[in-house]
């Protein structure tokens, strides 16, 4: 997702690179944490993995250009009960990065809002699975219910976030809350699809018990915490 070039300019833009700062030093911890638990070999196949497939995400699937931002199919919950948090969190970074870099240049001054907007969410969605998944339960073994929880978890935060920048950006004039309520009522849409792509990922994962322990998936995936 994006958001609009020139919504937020000038002196308040520097807002963005502080709170993307945040969000890296936080990946950092996880990464960290990552590379304690399956080793660096591991985190390194998985983040390539991720980049690949959000790269795919933003270019690929339909997107489309809504108020103040567009609404993509970025899967988030997916990536994080596959790949683990840190894997998702750099791979949503690099994935973005490439795009802006490659194909859409206008968007990278916004990339301190934009990889803020993906990634804080996505911590929060690892928080929310710590919370209503138990420490006997492998991601494999989810229920919609669980799946649902995480994939609004993860749409909501990054509605709040474009909300965020939208109102810092523009203020709170008419036509910007009709432009935020129109992107929040669409991007929410994709709850309806998510939580089905998650169970359907992980059945077909439940399928493919050789990828226990190959280091390409994290390991919560099929064991137990």
């Amino acid at each position: 997702m994006h958001i609009e070039p020139g919504l937020v300019d000038g002196a308040k833009i520097i807002l963005s690179y502080a709170t993307a700062a945040g969000a890296g030093l936080f990946t950092l911890k996880l990464a960290r944490d990552t590379i304690r638990q399956q080793g660096l070999a591991s985190l390194a196949a998985r983040t390539a993995i991720t980049a690949v497939a959000v790269f795919s995400f933003f270019e690929l699937l339909p997107h489309y250009a809504v108020g103040v931002s567009e609404v993509h199919f970025i899967l988030g919950s997916t990536l994080f009960l596959l790949f683990g948090a840190a894997p998702a969190a750099i791979g949503l970074a690099l994935g973005l990065a490439i795009q802006g870099l490659f194909f859409a240049p206008a968007d990278l001054p916004q990339f301190g809002m934009n990889v803020t907007t993906l990634l804080v969410p996505l911590f929060a969605v690892k928080a929310l699975a710590d919370r209503i998944i138990s420490p006997g339960t492998a991601y494999v073994d989810l229920t919609y219910r669980q799946a649902l929880q995480l994939s609004t978890a993860y749409q909501a935060g990054v509605v709040a976030w474009v909300a965020f920048w939208a109102f810092y950006g523009a203020g709170f004039a008419s036509e910007n809350l009709v432009a935020i309520g129109t992107f929040g009522i669409a991007y929410m849409s994709i709850v309806l699809i998510e939580p089905l792509a998650d169970l359907a990922v992980l059945a077909i994962a439940k399928t493919l018990n050789a990828l226990n322990g190959s280091g390409f998936v994290t390991r919560r995936l099929y064991n137990a915490a």
